[in-house]
């Protein structure tokens, strides 16, 4: 198992990379860029959006700006002043604010230093262009929230959605079965963000028994309480989140334990006076998870697309509302950022979809 695994790492290896190149192409071949979305004031003339680009590196060709972005060019720049920046940094006196927001009056000022830094390959993800932070803080300050949505969802589908494929394969043709392969189809069609915003003028606007949004008080100071201490807050957007997985999880149960229930050693198991609850749960749900391991892991990935839509909705300060702002800016390090993040949890997605499967099913080895 072990050999297994580091092989398939290293085989992730050309995979990665093909990603970053292949996204870093499509977003410099995007219309527009950063440099339109920070100079856009009319008091900036043409001579410094040209100093801007310059700086930004985002005039050279796009396998030159790909390079610099995965190798860094911090070892051709250099500060010979002491001032902090290094040589080469101009600034514009009309943009934005420390904040990231827009003025158009002084002091608000922008200041670009030329360089991305030390490259992904050395843990470094360059410095936003348009808050002006390192995109590797700007994560780490997001990537909890994230996890913590995604996590609830990912549970939620797990716990409600296979016991109910269960009982449905158990139930066939019963009430049960049909109403729940109904719903599953309608939540499986219904849009997330309609889902979204229908729970939040019904619970939230109309009734007033949930928050409209966020992940904690917005009156609070010194970061969120625990979890259950806001639980009130994630109720919606995990619901929304988790209604897709449930629906898939309950259907692939399902058709996985029909199969299972016409198997020799399930009636074996019902011929020696074992409890109905004993033969489905133990013995059939065992075989009937080996299908759905092999979809869990991507479907990881799956929940962290599905946030960046509900995170957006609920203004949960997570990767997928980051991810959203820094493609609307054009933002390519904290696009890049968000690739990155996305392509590990594919690539580790999949490995752990062998290893479950492997787990569940003590026939298959990978030696």
């Amino acid at each position: 198992m072990i050999k297994y695994t580091l092989r398939r790492l290293l085989q992730a290896i050309p995979t990665f990379l093909g990603i970053t190149l292949f996204s870093y192409l499509l977003m410099t071949a995007a219309p527009g860029g950063p440099v339109g979305a920070l100079t856009f004031s009319p008091n900036v003339t043409p001579a410094q959006r040209a100093r801007v680009a310059v700086q930004l590196g985002v005039d050279d060709p796009w396998s030159v700006q790909y390079l610099r972005w995965l190798a860094g060019d911090d070892w051709m720049r250099w500060d010979s002043d002491g001032d902090g920046l290094a040589d080469g940094s101009i600034f514009i006196p009309i943009g934005i604010d420390e904040t990231g927001h827009a003025c158009h009056e002084a002091p608000c000022a922008i200041t670009f230093a030329p360089g991305t830094g030390k490259g992904v390959l050395r843990g470094d993800f360059g410095r936003s262009f348009f808050y002006r932070r390192p995109v590797s803080s700007m994560i780490g300050e997001r990537v909890a929230a994230t996890l913590e949505l995604g996590a609830a969802a990912l549970l939620l589908g797990l716990v409600v959605g296979v016991p109910i494929g269960i009982i449905a394969a158990v139930r066939k043709g019963g009430i049960f079965d049909n109403v729940t392969r109904v719903l599953a189809v309608c939540f499986s069609a219904i849009p997330i963000f309609w889902l979204g915003l229908i729970l939040l003028l019904v619970f939230g606007a109309r009734l007033n028994i949930l928050p409209m949004g966020g992940r904690c008080p917005p009156s609070l100071t010194g970061g969120c309480p625990p979890i259950w201490g806001r639980i009130e807050y994630l109720i919606l957007p995990t619901f929304v989140l988790a209604t897709g997985a449930i629906a898939v999880y309950s259907r692939y149960m399902r058709a996985s334990m029909l199969d299972v229930r016409s198997q020799d050693y399930i009636r074996t198991a019902q011929a020696k006076g074992l409890s109905n609850r004993t033969v489905w749960f133990r013995h059939g749900a065992r075989n009937a998870l080996i299908p759905l391991a092999t979809f869990l892991g991507p479907a990881i990935t799956g929940l962290l697309s599905g946030a960046v839509i509900t995170e957006r909705i609920f203004s949960w300060p997570g990767l997928g509302r980051f991810a959203v702002d820094g493609v609307v800016s054009q933002d390519y390090p904290v696009v890049m950022a968000v690739v990155i993040i996305g392509a590990i949890a594919t690539i580790l997605g999949y490995i752990l979809s062998d290893i479950l499967y492997a787990l569940i099913d003590p026939r298959i080895r990978f030696d």
